[in-house]
């Protein structure tokens, strides 16, 4: 498993649109506390986001994801998160960015996805030297589980299981053996 080094969020709920912040991440593990209302889920959310492209369950297809333009006073709101990490053999760095914006218009805001940048980060020489993998956010929704070096779907179910959803081994059973089917990848041993 790859090892995180830290994430920048800007413009996501209670983040501010106009700095970024900084989250380090310690080993062996990194612990997040605070009063109600600070980040902790948002910074849960974002790493989920990164990792897998999927937006907060409840966000109103990422409306609700973006930091408000009305509260900026803005007609426009841009949000990025940008994940640092490596390999778990440490030969590698990666920077994997996705990058959203949430307009205001009369009737309702609109939430799009701008693009996703995924740089390679090569530290061999006395300057590091960044080369971009891939822009497309569909690849980076399979490319980036793959350089962690864990499934989509133990991401989605195990990891970043969303409090709304963690009551989901106790679902109808046609749902936990789709679940378990994905976590397990029991279709590649079908295949076989």
């Amino acid at each position: 498993m790859s090892s995180l080094l830290c994430m920048n969020i800007r413009g996501v709920r209670s983040f501010a649109s106009d700095t970024e912040q900084r989250i380090e991440f310690f080993k062996p593990l990194t612990v997040i506390v605070g009063p109600n209302g600070c980040g902790k889920t948002s910074t849960i959310e974002c790493l989920r986001y990164i990792t897998t492209g999927s937006l907060p369950p409840g966000s109103a297809s990422g409306k609700a994801f973006v930091h408000d333009p009305k509260v900026e006073g803005e007609a426009e709101v841009k949000a990025s998160v940008k994940l640092l990490f490596e390999t778990a053999d440490k030969t590698k760095r990666y920077m994997a960015i996705r990058n959203m914006q949430l307009t205001q218009k009369k009737k309702g805001a609109t939430f799009k996805q701008i693009d996703g940048v995924l740089r390679a980060i090569d530290q061999s020489g006395p300057t590091p030297v960044k080369s971009e993998v891939t822009q497309k956010c569909a690849q980076l929704n399979d490319v980036l589980p793959a350089l962690l070096g864990i499934s989509r779907a133990v991401l989605d179910n195990v990891i970043f299981c969303h409090q709304e959803d963690s009551c989901w081994p106790l679902s109808q059973g046609n749902e936990l053996k789709k679940r378990f089917d994905d976590i397990f990848e029991s279709t590649r041993y079908t295949k076989a």
